[in-house]
């Protein structure tokens, strides 16, 4: 496994011109049939409540946040590209048990995919408009600082969500941490310079859509910027390794990639 870590930045955001559509199509059922939270961690500390929440337009978001009032910090997670689907619910719940407020964003507009054909059409239409993805994304920023009074912010995703974690972060959204697992990704350190903040990378060196040259690629550029990241290719594993109902499913890398996400969050957000 490849671990890098280092700090710094400026902005500028692109529409990619190559995106990883095919990198999500691995065979496998709709992921509502299984989720990753009986075997990711032991319980979190906090009870969890939740709800469904409007934050921008025919977007209603799933709010998981400890039960218990405090002060905590927030993060927008961002699903697959199944849509958000019950398997992102339950890691929102799971985040939240760890003392998170955690918003899942709904970029598709209350659809959710039930097989690959509609996958794609769906994450086709947000990719084609990806202005009002970021959109999206900075109100779902908002909500969580203005209704959640959350004290420092971040944003996570997987696949589709993964890229749409790294586009919101190229945008001028002021955030303290992005965490990417296996999505479409950014070279150009002049595209990539308005990151002033650590990124987690999570990937798998079987992953013909987001090869290693271009994770190590992307991982120069952070060093050369003096961007703090962390990044950690898997070795033995495809893309969407971390989705439980896929064909590629990694239980232990899965796993793993998770306890060294709270470890990342509890490190730059606390």
């Amino acid at each position: 496994m490849h671990k890098k870590r280092r700090g710094i930045g400026f902005y500028l955001m692109i529409i990619l011109a190559t995106l990883s559509i095919a990198g999500c199509a691995q065979p496998e059922a709709p992921p509502e049939t299984t989720t990753n939270v009986d075997m990711l961690t032991e319980e979190g500390t906090y009870e969890v409540q939740t709800q469904d929440v409007s934050y921008f337009e025919n977007a209603n978001g799933f709010l998981a946040k400890p039960t218990e009032t405090g002060s905590y910090p927030g993060v927008i997670m961002i699903h697959e590209w199944w849509g958000l689907n019950e398997n992102i619910k339950d890691m929102a719940k799971q985040l939240a048990s760890e003392g998170y407020v955690v918003l899942a964003a709904d970029l598709y507009d209350g659809q959710v995919a039930a097989d690959s054909d509609a996958a794609r059409e769906l994450s086709s239409k947000a990719r084609a408009e990806p202005e009002k993805a970021v959109e999206n994304m900075k109100a779902a920023a908002a909500y969580l600082r203005d209704e959640q009074a959350v004290t420092k912010l971040a944003s996570m995703g997987w696949c589709f969500g993964g890229g749409q974690s790294l586009q919101l972060a190229l945008s001028d959204e002021d955030l303290d941490a992005t965490v990417i697992y296996y999505g479409s990704l950014v070279t150009n350190e002049t595209e990539l310079a308005g990151i002033e903040w650590p990124v987690l990378g999570v990937f798998g060196d079987q992953d013909t859509s987001i090869p290693v040259d271009k994770v190590n690629a992307f991982d120069a550029a952070l060093d050369n910027l003096g961007v703090e990241n962390e990044i950690y290719v898997y070795p033995g594993v495809g893309h969407a390794f971390a989705n439980p109902s896929g064909a590629n499913y990694a239980a232990e890398e899965t796993k793993d990639a998770w306890e060294k996400t709270v470890s990342f969050l509890d490190a730059h957000l606390r």
